[in-house]
């Protein structure tokens, strides 16, 4: 793994090195990790990186890299910069032949995204798009049950989250991740949906096997001076005829990572909080409720796919990024090796996420600009 952005000034770079380094699988080998070259030197000096393998441009990171014997170059390039800055190293690594993990939203506007899905499709290579939920057991307990339709038809679908971090202005008091994500330049048309509520939409989506096809939003800026949205409520139709609310707010003083989601069906309902992620609630219409819990051995094949520990040991955050990078590498080896994987356990968000999710925060925009309000979500 090559890593662009990241450094020792940044905090979700640690992350992705603690989830790719979880199972043995990969190894850090190079990285361009800031724009400082200062902070990007002593970075990779601190993550013990060979010298000639320390880059201050990602532009010459690829170039180098690219030169390199095939089983001396890395194998993939993690790109973990703001969101104006994922399309340019992500098009370049493709043509310099190199697979890609890229943080969340996928580009900066679903037209990058789309040019995107192209250079993929022309390259042959792989896409991971690092929407971190969709890697939580239960979630995937979730989306088996309802794949093979405990719930009968899905009818409704409540997705929120509410962070308090933004609840001041706090991209004026030096807080650097919060400048970027208000800046429309670098964060785009939308700073709450995209920076959370593409999550939910994303969790939705695919915890149902549902898409959404038409929505209706109100994006609000609640915090004077700001320069992008920072609460916004969406009312959700999907293509089985379900409706759905998805509520995502960064001004709910008090609030941390407070992501959660319940779905209901013909026979019953599901819930799932991210602060009690080794618990998934299952309703029933004409019996007690049923309370499962990851590790356990009555748990579908997919949950225990991605479960590392024994029933009682609780994995959180960096386990569910871990799995997104397990099943990646596990992808990506089988692919050098020539060899077969299980695809209906080891699976991880790709392009189609990604330009979903960017037509998801276009659709909002458009119709919280609307008077009409009811927009057809297209991509």
């Amino acid at each position: 793994m090559g890593m662009i952005g990241g450094g020792k000034d940044a905090f979700i770079g640690a992350i992705h090195r603690i989830a790719a380094n979880m199972d043995g699988l990969v190894e850090l080998v190079c990285g361009s990790l800031s724009i400082n070259k200062e902070i990007a030197i002593d970075s990779g000096r601190s993550l013990f990186l060979p010298e000639d393998r320390i880059y201050t441009t990602y532009e010459e990171m690829l170039e180098k890299e690219s030169q390199l014997p095939a089983d001396k170059r890395m194998d993939f390039v993690t790109i973990v910069t703001p969101n104006f800055a994922h399309f340019g190293p992500a098009i370049m690594a493709l043509d310099k032949g190199f697979n890609v993990v890229v943080e969340k939203p996928v580009t900066l506007s679903l037209e990058e995204a789309k040019k995107l899905n192209e250079k993929l499709e022309e390259t042959g290579l792989t896409l991971c798009l690092t929407h971190t939920y969709t890697g939580y057991p239960m979630v995937k307990q979730a989306k088996d049950l309802i794949k093979k339709g405990t719930l009968g038809k899905i009818r409704k679908v409540y997705v929120e989250y509410r962070q308090g971090w933004l609840a001041r202005l706090t991209e004026r008091e030096g807080n650097q991740g919060a400048a970027w994500r208000m800046d429309p330049k670098k964060s785009g048309k939308s700073a709450v949906m995209g920076d959370i509520g593409t999550h939910a939409f994303n969790l939705a989506e695919y915890i149902t096997g549902l898409e959404v096809t038409k929505l209706c939003a109100d994006l609000t800026t609640v915090v004077d001076g700001r320069g992008l949205d920072d609460d916004g409520s969406v009312l959700l139709k999907f293509n089985n005829g379900a409706s759905g609310v998805l509520f995502a707010t960064q001004v709910a003083a008090g609030e941390e990572n407070n992501l959660s989601i319940k779905v209901y069906g013909e026979n019953g309902g599901i819930e799932w909080h991210q602060h009690e992620p080794n618990t998934l609630l299952l309703k029933w219409i004409d019996k007690p409720a049923e309370v499962l819990r990851a590790g356990s051995a009555y748990l579908s094949d997919i949950a225990k796919q991605n479960t590392r520990t024994p029933g009682g040991h609780p994995e959180g955050y960096l386990e569910a990024f871990g799995n997104i990078y397990r099943n990646f590498a596990l992808t990506i080896s089988a692919k050098i090796n020539g060899s077969s994987i299980d695809n209906s356990v080891i699976e991880f968000p790709s392009i189609k996420e990604g330009i979903r999710g960017m037509a998801f925060i276009e659709s909002t925009v458009k119709s919280s600009q609307s008077d009409e309000k009811w927009v057809d979500y297209t991509i």
